[in-house]
């Protein structure tokens, strides 16, 4: 790789750090919402908030800047907004996935490694290799059984938590260390 290509290598794992942490934190914002019932939705409601600030503000600001030309084909609204469709379908999937008692470990790790396979099928699709099928070599074939076989082996041996401590054991933990030193200081 020369140093030219590295410039997308850095955005491409600045991606996976963002989405990597997606899953949690949706995570933690459903259940911060304190809602059972609605946190999913309330969740996703801020999620739009932060699309609409991101996707939608900024690239604003940056067509406006740069004095770009307010010229859309028809093709490329088209796609894109089919693109941000999927993404945000896909965005509300994870939230019912969680909503319906599925793990951040597990639905992430189903995610991330079945869409490599979604979207590797799909370009080929669209844009058929050369020599067909016939002409793919079989490391692409390995790579998308060794994506789904990862998915598979973390989501099934992904460690626990450590169980919650019981209330009187939590109580005797804070309040021993404060007795202890309040001891130590009346000497």
């Amino acid at each position: 790789m020369n140093q030219a290509g590295y410039g997308w290598l850095i955005f491409a794992l600045m991606t996976v750090s963002c989405w990597g942490l997606y899953g949690v934190f949706l995570h933690s914002g459903q259940l911060g919402m304190a809602d059972p019932v609605h946190g999913r939705y309330k969740a996703f409601l801020f999620v739009g908030i932060a699309y609409f600030l991101v996707a939608v503000l900024a690239p604003l600001a940056i067509l406006a800047a740069s004095g770009a030309d307010w010229h859309y084909p028809a093709r490329g609204m088209t796609m894109s907004l089919i693109a941000g469709t999927v993404g945000a379908v896909g965005a509300f999937g994870v939230l019912l996935a969680f909503g319906a008692k599925g793990t951040p470990a597990v639905v992430m790790s189903i995610i991330f490694a079945g869409a490599p396979i979604v979207n590797a099928l799909v370009s080929m699709a669209l844009h058929p290799p050369a020599g067909g099928v016939g002409g793919i070599r079989w490391q692409f074939f390995a790579g998308i059984a060794c994506a789904a076989l990862g998915g598979c082996l973390v989501s099934l041996y992904k460690p626990n938590p450590a169980p919650p401590k019981p209330p009187a054991a939590q109580a005797s933990a804070v309040t021993a260390p404060a007795a202890s030193a309040g001891a130590g200081s009346i000497r």
